[in-house]
Protein backbone atom coordinates (compact mmCIF):
# COMPACT_ATOMS: atom_id res chain seq x y z
CA UNK A 1 0.00 0.00 0.00
CA UNK A 2 1.40 3.42 -0.92
CA UNK A 3 1.42 6.31 1.52
CA UNK A 4 -1.31 7.87 -0.60
CA UNK A 5 -3.73 5.00 0.11
CA UNK A 6 -3.44 4.84 3.91
CA UNK A 7 -6.76 5.86 5.51
CA UNK A 8 -6.62 8.95 7.70
CA UNK A 9 -9.12 11.12 9.52
CA UNK A 10 -9.07 14.91 9.46
CA UNK A 11 -9.17 16.82 12.73
CA UNK A 12 -12.87 17.49 12.13
CA UNK A 13 -13.55 13.75 11.73
CA UNK A 14 -13.77 13.36 7.95
CA UNK A 15 -12.14 10.46 6.12
CA UNK A 16 -9.03 11.41 4.15
CA UNK A 17 -5.86 10.07 2.56
CA UNK A 18 -2.57 11.59 1.52
CA UNK A 19 -3.78 10.88 -2.02
CA UNK A 20 -5.54 14.24 -1.79
CA UNK A 21 -2.04 15.74 -1.79
CA UNK A 22 -0.52 13.57 -4.57
CA UNK A 23 1.93 15.62 -6.59
CA UNK A 24 2.78 17.90 -3.67
CA UNK A 25 5.86 17.90 -1.46
CA UNK A 26 4.68 17.13 2.07
CA UNK A 27 6.11 17.65 5.53
CA UNK A 28 4.37 15.30 7.98
CA UNK A 29 4.82 16.31 11.62
CA UNK A 30 3.54 14.74 14.84
CA UNK A 31 2.37 17.75 16.84
CA UNK A 32 1.26 18.57 20.39
CA UNK A 33 -0.24 21.64 22.04
CA UNK A 34 1.41 21.33 25.46
CA UNK A 35 5.05 20.69 24.58
CA UNK A 36 8.23 22.72 24.86
CA UNK A 37 8.50 22.40 21.08
CA UNK A 38 4.96 23.68 20.42
CA UNK A 39 6.30 27.05 19.21
CA UNK A 40 7.54 25.16 16.13
CA UNK A 41 3.98 25.62 14.86
CA UNK A 42 4.96 29.19 13.97
CA UNK A 43 7.83 28.12 11.69
CA UNK A 44 5.72 25.29 10.22
CA UNK A 45 3.03 27.81 9.29
CA UNK A 46 5.67 30.10 7.77
CA UNK A 47 7.02 27.22 5.65
CA UNK A 48 3.50 26.45 4.52
CA UNK A 49 2.82 30.05 3.54
CA UNK A 50 6.15 30.41 1.76
CA UNK A 51 6.12 27.20 -0.24
CA UNK A 52 2.45 26.26 -0.72
CA UNK A 53 2.22 28.24 -3.98
CA UNK A 54 4.93 25.89 -5.32
CA UNK A 55 3.09 22.70 -4.33
CA UNK A 56 4.15 22.18 -0.71
CA UNK A 57 1.98 21.28 2.26
CA UNK A 58 2.60 20.79 5.97
CA UNK A 59 0.46 18.06 7.54
CA UNK A 60 0.00 18.04 11.32
CA UNK A 61 -0.73 14.80 13.16
CA UNK A 62 -1.61 15.39 16.83
CA UNK A 63 -0.17 12.73 19.11
CA UNK A 64 -0.68 12.22 22.83
CA UNK A 65 2.03 9.59 23.36
CA UNK A 66 4.70 11.84 24.85
CA UNK A 67 3.83 12.84 28.43
CA UNK A 68 0.19 13.41 27.42
CA UNK A 69 1.14 16.68 25.73
CA UNK A 70 -1.81 16.54 23.32
CA UNK A 71 -4.65 15.77 25.69
CA UNK A 72 -7.15 18.24 24.26
CA UNK A 73 -10.21 17.48 22.13
CA UNK A 74 -10.13 18.01 18.38
CA UNK A 75 -12.07 21.27 18.77
CA UNK A 76 -9.63 22.60 21.36
CA UNK A 77 -6.64 21.58 19.22
CA UNK A 78 -8.09 23.36 16.19
CA UNK A 79 -8.87 26.48 18.20
CA UNK A 80 -5.46 26.54 19.89
CA UNK A 81 -3.56 26.12 16.63
CA UNK A 82 -5.62 28.71 14.83
CA UNK A 83 -5.69 31.41 17.49
CA UNK A 84 -2.19 30.95 18.94
CA UNK A 85 -0.17 30.24 15.80
CA UNK A 86 -2.47 31.09 12.90
CA UNK A 87 -2.24 27.54 11.59
CA UNK A 88 -3.98 27.06 8.24
CA UNK A 89 -2.26 23.86 7.09
CA UNK A 90 -4.19 20.58 7.37
CA UNK A 91 -4.47 18.90 10.77
CA UNK A 92 -5.57 15.32 11.27
CA UNK A 93 -7.13 13.33 14.07
CA UNK A 94 -4.94 12.16 16.93
CA UNK A 95 -2.94 9.05 16.19
CA UNK A 96 -0.21 6.89 17.67
CA UNK A 97 3.26 7.13 16.18
CA UNK A 98 4.88 4.31 18.20
CA UNK A 99 4.12 0.97 19.80
CA UNK A 100 0.95 -1.08 19.86
CA UNK A 101 -1.69 0.62 17.79
CA UNK A 102 0.82 2.70 15.82
CA UNK A 103 -0.95 4.22 12.84
CA UNK A 104 -0.04 2.58 9.50
CA UNK A 105 1.23 5.93 8.19
CA UNK A 106 3.82 6.04 10.95
CA UNK A 107 4.67 2.36 10.43
CA UNK A 108 5.84 3.44 6.98
CA UNK A 109 7.38 6.80 7.88
CA UNK A 110 9.53 5.39 10.69
CA UNK A 111 11.27 2.97 8.31
CA UNK A 112 13.25 5.94 7.00
CA UNK A 113 16.49 6.88 8.78
CA UNK A 114 17.36 10.34 10.04
CA UNK A 115 20.58 12.20 9.17
CA UNK A 116 22.58 9.98 11.53
CA UNK A 117 21.28 6.84 9.84
CA UNK A 118 18.85 5.82 12.59
CA UNK A 119 15.37 4.63 11.64
CA UNK A 120 12.69 3.35 14.01
CA UNK A 121 10.50 4.90 16.63
CA UNK A 122 9.64 8.58 16.86
CA UNK A 123 11.51 10.01 19.83
CA UNK A 124 9.31 13.03 20.64
CA UNK A 125 6.72 15.51 19.37
CA UNK A 126 7.50 17.58 16.27
CA UNK A 127 9.52 14.97 14.39
CA UNK A 128 9.35 15.82 10.69
CA UNK A 129 9.17 13.58 7.60
CA UNK A 130 9.62 15.03 4.12
CA UNK A 131 7.67 13.27 1.37
CA UNK A 132 8.40 13.82 -2.32
CA UNK A 133 5.88 14.67 -5.02
CA UNK A 134 5.71 10.98 -5.90
CA UNK A 135 4.97 9.82 -2.35
CA UNK A 136 8.44 8.66 -1.27
CA UNK A 137 9.81 9.59 2.16
CA UNK A 138 12.99 11.49 1.35
CA UNK A 139 13.94 13.06 4.67
CA UNK A 140 13.55 12.66 8.39
CA UNK A 141 14.31 15.41 10.86
CA UNK A 142 14.24 14.81 14.60
CA UNK A 143 12.45 17.12 17.02
CA UNK A 144 15.27 19.55 17.84
CA UNK A 145 15.73 20.43 14.15
CA UNK A 146 13.61 23.55 13.72
CA UNK A 147 11.27 23.66 10.72
CA UNK A 148 13.17 26.63 9.28
CA UNK A 149 16.61 25.04 9.78
CA UNK A 150 18.80 25.23 6.66
CA UNK A 151 18.77 21.45 6.18
CA UNK A 152 14.97 21.35 6.06
CA UNK A 153 14.64 24.42 3.85
CA UNK A 154 17.26 23.02 1.44
CA UNK A 155 15.52 19.63 1.35
CA UNK A 156 12.16 21.29 0.60
CA UNK A 157 13.71 23.47 -2.11
CA UNK A 158 15.37 20.42 -3.66
CA UNK A 159 12.15 18.39 -3.55
CA UNK A 160 10.20 21.22 -5.13
CA UNK A 161 12.79 21.28 -7.90
CA UNK A 162 11.84 24.72 -9.06
CA UNK A 163 8.46 23.41 -10.25
CA UNK A 164 5.54 25.74 -9.75
CA UNK A 165 2.00 24.49 -9.35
Amino acid sequence: MSLYEIPLTTLDGKPATLGEHAGEVLLAVNVASHCGYTPQYEALQQLYETYSPRGFTVLGFPCNQFLFQERDSADKIASFCSTTYGVTFPLFGKLKVNGRGRHPLYSELTKVPDASGKAGRVKWNFEKFLISRDGEVIGRFRTPVKPDAPEIVQAIESALGGQYS
